[in-house]
């Protein structure tokens, strides 16, 4: 038989992993699959465009996006879970590594971003991040896309998603897709729309970030049909 102090510090530890674990059930888990590829270098050709370097933009509408996730955060309701997937050789760099959110971090890796360079392994990246979130215990799991161009290494998105999003029902660790086509028709990324991804499209800054604030908040933070 336990001593009773035992016994009582045994029953608090199980009752504060409960606590913990239901909460981990409630987070809301992001990761974002951001496109550092040597066509982020060139300036967007939409109408509106100010003809700065795509990154330069892209970096705006991310930090804004961590801002607004910070106010969520401080709103003292669902947990936030969030990771940071760039491109790498022929796949994907966790630059920021998935877990609570982690806004210093997020912002130290784009003030020191500036040099974009390689191919568009968009497909595996993508997985890759879908992955990641299937593994992590949340309540929902979202894989944010901004990219401004179409695959060009390895296999495309739609290739490599159905088998993942259908390990990840099987799971019952749902991830659903937004997509958010930066100065590229939207059309480009067809494949992904017909597996139930939210697609949007942006000519520049302001579109950007109307755009990314929408899915925000309207797909992942409220998950609005």
């Amino acid at each position: 038989m336990l001593h009773p102090t035992k016994l009582a510090v045994w029953c608090c530890a199980l009752l504060l992993s409960a606590v913990v674990a239901f909460a981990a059930e409630d987070d809301v888990a992001i990761a974002i699959v951001y496109d550092t590829s040597g066509s982020m270098n060139d300036a967007a050709k939409g109408k509106g465009a100010s003809g700065e370097p795509k990154y330069v933009v892209a970096n705006r509408a991310l930090g804004a996006i961590v801002t607004r996730l910070e106010k969520f955060a401080q709103g003292g309701g669902r947990k936030l879970q969030t990771g940071l997937f760039i491109f790498r050789d022929k796949g994907s760099q966790e630059a920021v590594k998935l877990g609570p959110f982690d806004p210093a971090a997020l912002r130290g890796w784009l003030a020191g971003f500036s040099r974009p360079t390689g191919g568009t392994p968009l497909g595996t990246a993508v997985a890759d991040a879908a992955q990641a979130l299937v593994k992590t215990k949340a309540g929902a799991r979202h894989v944010l896309v901004i990219t401004d161009g179409e695959n060009t290494v390895g296999p495309l998105p739609e290739v490599l998603l159905p088998k993942v999003l259908d390990d990840s029902m099987k799971q019952s660790a749902p991830v659903f897709l937004h997509f958010v086509a930066f100065d590229i028709d939207a059309r480009a990324f067809a494949g992904v729309k017909k597996l139930g991804a939210t697609l949007v499209s942006a000519a520049n800054e302001s579109q950007l970030n109307d755009k990314l604030g929408f899915i925000l908040e309207e797909k992942i933070l409220l998950e609005k049909e």
